[in-house]
């Protein structure tokens, strides 16, 4: 098999990442840093400046965070059907400038134009689906057990929130975040990744028009992303943290939550397996993986990072995969025909190549792809890797990259035993037509989501989230809204 070959040129930014604010948003005010500073963002696909950004820092940080102290209240008795209103009016902008968003994520992240199209589709999703939510916040009035007390519940917004997105889905976590927040009256710092800023400063834009009020949504971009979120979490004024990156980030937010009590939700790393069992439709299979492994390019927390098939189906399943695999055009997602865009950066291709290189030295065999084409931006081709040994570096480190690891098993519990062994619990995927097995081994996996006979499980009426070191808390559903409301009971004697 030959490998996949880079298709096209790039032809240009559009005017749309020309046309997006490139400062700090604070108190409803589009701001330069307080130094004035600013930081260069590159297209993967041709590694030149797009743009340069407004670089902010602790200064800057703290007005954010003051600005939402002295907004809360007032935002929070704000009537729910307001708060709505402007969701669904910002849902709406979204899809109205659908093109415009996908063309700006393309560009500074590297997706595939129908890919980002999908993305901005979903994004804005998250929008309507809480702009539904924002007028059923419950509560609850019952009794105790001697019939003596009332016992009224109520829910309240938590307060002023954190939220830290990553650049792999840079519309879409900011959506998945701050659709929840706006919803139950929080009020916002919002720090988006530094390799993809523009599409988070777009999304401000849609939601000032939308109608969200000044002070309500605070916007700080920055290349020192410790000191500023640092600065908000050691202010006493935050009282929730939510989010989406690596574990080992995570973990040292959590430890500043811990000196002021905040509530923490964390969506963090993952180690996904995708088992293949030998009665198993392999087209299908075939479909999600190639879904649940080139989605993104393979950058996503969920990607297929390691597939499990039965030593039956093994090689007509690997056969098929590198097939598909191998087929895809990869190039600069602007370009019509792109199935494959570039990696985020340069240091995503390197751990790529690394992890790769690994899995060959220790016996795996390249069936498809495995070698950076020469060019410039950080292209790495689709690549299936069969005969991978259990302890090459890429079972348990995740990829992001669209490099797909195949390892032979043969028993049910050996499987299952070898999915669940990774510090990791975020998704797993199952390949079977046993109706039993399909529910055992659900529920015998270790993930916060499972998809069954399907590559996808992001949806925003699921509960999107892991267990273990792949985080706390769920985002998106009934529930994701939860995440940010405080339960208040008041005791009411009868008399």
């Amino acid at each position: 098999m030959t490998d996949a070959t880079i298709v096209g040129t790039r032809v240009g930014v559009s005017d749309a990442v020309s046309r997006v604010s490139t400062e700090l948003f604070i108190d409803g005010e589009w701001v330069e840093s307080t130094t004035g500073e600013r930081f260069e963002i590159l297209a993967p696909a041709t590694e030149e400046v797009i743009a340069t950004v407004a670089n902010g820092n602790a200064d800057d940080a703290r007005r954010a965070v003051e600005t939402c102290a002295r907004v809360q209240k007032h935002w929070a008795k704000t009537a729910p059907r307001e708060r709505s209103v402007i969701l669904r009016r910002a849902y709406e902008l979204i899809l109205e400038r659908q093109d415009e968003f996908a063309t700006i994520m393309t560009t500074e992240m590297g997706k595939p134009f129908a890919e980002a199209k999908g993305e901005v589709a979903y994004a804005a999703e998250f929008f309507r689906w809480f702009s539904e939510e924002a007028v059923r916040i419950g509560g609850d009035v019952t009794s105790t057990g001697d019939g003596a007390t009332r016992i009224l519940v109520s829910k309240e917004p938590v307060g002023p929130c954190v939220l830290v997105t990553p650049w792999n889905f840079p519309l879409a976590m900011g959506t998945r975040k701050i659709g929840p927040a706006i919803a139950a009256g929080c009020t916002i710092v919002f720090k988006p990744s530094e390799l993809t800023p523009l599409t988070s400063l777009a999304l401000v834009d849609v939601l000032v028009e939308a109608g969200v009020p000044k002070g309500v949504l605070n916007v700080v971009p920055t290349t020192a992303p410790g000191e500023v979120v640092s600065t908000w979490m050691s202010s006493g004024i935050a009282r929730k943290i939510s989010f989406t990156g690596s574990t080992a980030v995570g973990i040292r937010l959590l430890e500043q939550a811990s000196q002021h009590v905040m509530r923490s939700s964390m969506e963090l790393g993952g180690n996904a397996p995708l088992i293949v069992f030998e009665d198993a439709d392999l087209d299908r299979a075939v479909d999600g993986a190639l879904a649940a492994k080139v989605r993104n390019m393979g950058e996503a927390c969920t990607a297929a990072n390691r597939i499990f098939v039965h030593r039956a189906v093994a090689d007509r399943f690997t056969e098929k995969l590198a097939a598909r695999m191998d087929a895809l055009a990869v190039g600069d997602g602007l370009v019509e025909g792109t199935q494959v865009g570039p990696l985020v950066e340069e240091k995503a291709l390197t751990k790529v190549e690394r992890l790769v290189a690994d899995a060959v030295e220790r016996g795996a065999r390249v069936v498809c792809g495995g070698s950076r084409p020469e060019g410039p931006g950080y292209f790495y081709p689709p690549t299936v890797l069969a005969d991978v040994s259990k302890d090459a570096a890429l079972m348990s480190e995740e990829i992001f990259g669209p490099v797909a690891p195949i390892v032979v098993f043969d028993t049910e519990d050996e499987v299952v035993e070898i999915a669940n062994n990774t510090p990791w619990g975020l998704a797993g995927y199952i390949f079977t037509q046993d109706v039993d097995r399909s529910f055992r081994v659900s529920e015998a996996l270790e993930v916060g989501m499972v998809g069954l006979n399907t590559g996808i499980v992001s949806n925003p009426a699921a509960p999107f989230g892991g267990i273990k070191a792949s985080g706390l808390g769920r985002e998106g559903s009934t529930i994701g809204i939860d995440e940010f409301l405080e339960v208040k009971y008041v005791a009411v004697p009868r008399r």
